[in-house]
């Protein structure tokens, strides 16, 4: 750049400094759904919590209807509802069906849902698949299937709702060798751009963990360990990464979430808590390169991968790394339910 253009940058930047800055506005924690919007049905439990200003926590059905076999996956969505309730805190599973976005489930509901995952009635929606999805399942001969919603298009269909946070078993990221397929979730662009705290046990362990942290760094995505140092990997407590942050309390992370809201930042946040009953990981890491391996040879990719592998590190395992999926995907539940509650009550 030569002398006469840098004075020009330098006199253009200082013009638009000078200009008069809008007030500050006090940016709101959640926006309602509108009146008009169709397209959300709040289940009536939801919809009081929500107008009463009491804490509600969302959970995603993927984890019910591709997560986990039946009938584990309709037991441990009940249990994980009545955790949250025993803290006072109501649950709101969210799916789609018939057309609509359902924010919280019945009992009946979430039995027929966790069936319809091993009917092939169920359809794994991440935000791609939504509106298309939406479509096809307003038509008649469509009625019983079911839009099992992932982490980005739950977090989107939350903060539609009004709903701060929500709880997950693992989050999306990276796949390995993301750096030559571009197989990147789009948990990550969700997390960049809908204002939702998300409670995971970290990024699922059959994902490239440090380029997954990387990638919400450039994005701007607060990331916090769970009263630890290290970043969680799903199956295990440790991945061997260093957290970007850490909290120990769930008021820290309602602050920072309120902080963020007043400076009209439009991410979210990871908060990751360390699985205190891991499989083995040696096991479960050896589990997890056989089965990538084979969704491989088999040309299992994109969507379809994920289900895949778990299921086979299951069958691989026997059983144990389902056993300690259920028992993190409980664990996040009392602490999201403890963050959630933080949110309703702190001030900043």
């Amino acid at each position: 750049m030569n002398k006469t253009s840098c004075i020009w940058q330098l006199s253009r930047i200082h013009h638009i400094l000078k200009r008069p800055q809008p007030p500050f506005r006090q940016a709101t924690t959640a926006v309602a759904p509108p009146s008009n919007n169709n397209l959300i049905q709040l289940e009536h439990e939801v919809q009081q919590a929500l107008a009463n200003g009491e804490p509600v926590v969302a959970l995603e059905s993927t984890i019910i209807a591709h997560g986990m076999p039946y009938p584990q996956n309709v037991q441990v969505a009940k249990e994980v509802e009545d955790i949250l309730r025993k803290q006072n805190v109501t649950p709101a599973t969210i799916a789609m069906h018939q057309g609509v976005c359902r924010i919280g489930l019945s009992q009946d509901e979430l039995e027929d849902l966790a069936i319809a995952g091993t009917e092939g009635r169920a359809h794994k929606c991440s935000t791609r698949e939504m509106s298309t999805f939406l479509m096809r399942s307003s038509f008649p001969q469509n009625q019983l299937l079911w839009g099992a919603t992932t982490v980005a298009s739950t977090m989107k269909l939350a903060h539609l709702a009004g709903i701060s946070t929500f709880v997950t078993g693992g989050s999306g990221g990276v796949h390995r060798g993301g750096e030559d397929t571009m197989d990147v979730s789009a948990d990550l662009t969700e997390l960049a751009r809908t204002p939702v705290v998300v409670v995971s046990a970290g990024i699922k362990s059959i994902l490239d963990i440090p380029r997954t942290l990387e990638v919400l760094e450039t994005n701007g995505v607060p990331v916090y360990g769970w009263q630890t140092d290290e970043f969680p990997a799903f199956f295990s407590p440790a991945s061997g990464v260093q957290c970007p942050d850490r909290v120990d309390s769930a008021e820290e992370v309602a602050r920072a979430f309120h902080f963020a809201r007043a400076l009209q930042m439009t991410h979210g946040c990871l908060v990751g808590v360390p699985n205190k009953d891991p499989a083995s990981g040696a096991s479960v890491e050896a589990a997890i390169q056989s089965a990538l391996a084979a969704a491989e040879e088999k040309g299992i990719t994109g969507p379809a991968t994920t289900p895949f592998v778990l299921k086979t590190v299951a069958e691989t395992t026997k059983g144990d790394s389902l056993k300690s999926n259920i028992a993190l995907v409980k664990q996040n539940a009392e602490v999201g339910g403890m963050i959630a509650k933080a949110i309703a009550e702190t001030k900043v």
